[in-house]
C-alpha cells in the first residue's frame, strides 16, 4: 500500500491508473475507522482495480463550537486497517496541504443539503461538497462508496454529482450497526458505558416509527416523529431532530410519496449522534 500526503503525488497516480486503463474505487473518510468505513472498503475492492482511501478530517464542515479539535485520530491503526482490507493507495493530507492560504471558492448545493443536519449545522454541507468534489478531482476515480449512516450526505452528494457533470458513479452502502444495533460511528468512543446503553433508544425509536409508517403510510407523520423523539428524550437523550422526509426530495412526504428516510439526530451527553431507516412504502 502506498501512503500520499501530496495533492500532487495523488493527482500523478491517479492519472497514470487512468491512462492504464484501471477502474478507480474512491472511499472518502475522515479516519479512527471501523467496521462500517471497511465494509465500504471493501465494496469497493469488488469493484475496482485500484482501491483508493482518504484519511482528512475536513476542517470546513466543522462549527465554531464543534468537535475538530478532539476528533479521534489514529493513523497508524488506520494504515493497519487498510492493509489488511488490500487497500492500494491511502492519501493522508494536512488541512494545509488540502486548502491554500485564503480559500475562497466553494461547492454548495442548496436543496437537499437544507434540512436534518443542513438546518443545525450551518455550513457543514458545504465544507462536505467543497472537500469531495477536491478528492474527485484529485483522485479521478470511475465511482466512490458512501455509507447510508450518512443518508443526507449521501444524497446531497449524488445530487452535486448530477448538477456538476462530475464523472463519477456514487454507490450508496448499507448502515452498518455494531451487535446491539447502534449504527457505527467514529464519535461512539466518546460515549460513556450509560450513555451508549442510553444511545441505543435513538435505534429502537426509528424502528417503532418505521412500523407505523409501513402501518399507517404518511398519514401521521409528525405523531410518528413526535413519539419517536419521546422514546429518545425519556432514554435521557437531547433531541436535535426526528423527521419523516420523502427520500427524493428530502421535503414532507406526499400521497405520492414511495421511500421515507426517517433520520434522527441526538446528544447523549456532549456527544451528537445520528441514524436513520429508509422506508419503502406499498403504493
Amino acid at each position: 500500500m502506498i501512503v500520499f500526503r501530496t495533492k500532487a503525488e495523488l493527482a500523478r497516480f491517479a492519472s497514470e491508473t487512468r491512462r492504464a486503463g484501471k477502474v478507480i474505487g474512491l472511499v472518502p473518510t475522515m479516519g479512527y475507522l471501523h467496521a462500517g468505513h471497511m465494509s465500504l472498503v471493501d465494496t469497493a475492492r469488488s469493484k475496482a482495480d485500484v482501491v483508493i482511501v482518504t484519511l482528512f478530517v475536513n476542517p470546513t464542515q466543522f462549527g465554531p463550537n464543534e468537535d475538530l479539535d478532539r476528533y479521534p485520530r489514529d493513523f497508524e491503526r488506520d494504515r493497519k486497517m487498510c492493509e489488511e482490507h488490500g487497500v492500494d493507495v491511502l492519501f493522508a493530507p494536512e488541512a494545509a496541504e488540502m486548502y491554500a492560504p485564503g480559500s475562497s471558492t466553494w461547492i454548495e448545493e442548496t436543496d437537499l443539503a437544507r434540512p436534518l443536519c443542513g438546518a443545525s449545522r450551518p455550513g457543514f454541507y458545504r465544507g462536505v461538497t467543497t472537500v469531495v468534489g477536491k478528492l474527485f478531482h484529485l483522485a479521478q476515480p470511475d465511482f466512490a462508496c458512501f455509507g447510508l449512516k450518512d443518508a443526507q450526505q449521501c444524497f446531497v452528494i449524488e445530487r452535486m454529482v448530477r448538477d456538476l457533470d462530475f464523472q463519477v458513479k456514487i454507490v450508496p452502502c448499507p448502515l452498518i450497526r455494531d451487535a446491539d444495533g447502534l449504527a457505527l460511528s467514529s464519535r461512539n468512543r466518546y460515549l460513556s458505558a450509560d450513555e451508549r446503553s442510553r444511545a441505543l433508544s435513538i435505534h429502537k425509536a426509528l424502528l417503532e416509527g418505521r412500523r407505523a409508517l409501513e402501518e399507517q403510510g404518511t398519514k401521521d407523520v409528525s405523531g410518528i416523529c413526535a413519539k419517536a423523539a419521546a422514546a429518545i428524550t425519556a432514554a435521557g437523550g437531547r433531541v436535535d431532530y426526528v423527521e419523516a422526509l420523502d427520500r427524493a426530495t428530502l421535503k414532507a412526504p406526499t400521497a405520492e410519496t414511495r421511500e421515507v428516510l426517517l433520520a434522527a439526530a441526538a446528544f447523549f451527553g456532549t456527544t451528537r449522534l445520528i441514524d436513520n431507516e429508509l422506508v419503502e412504502l406499498e403504493a
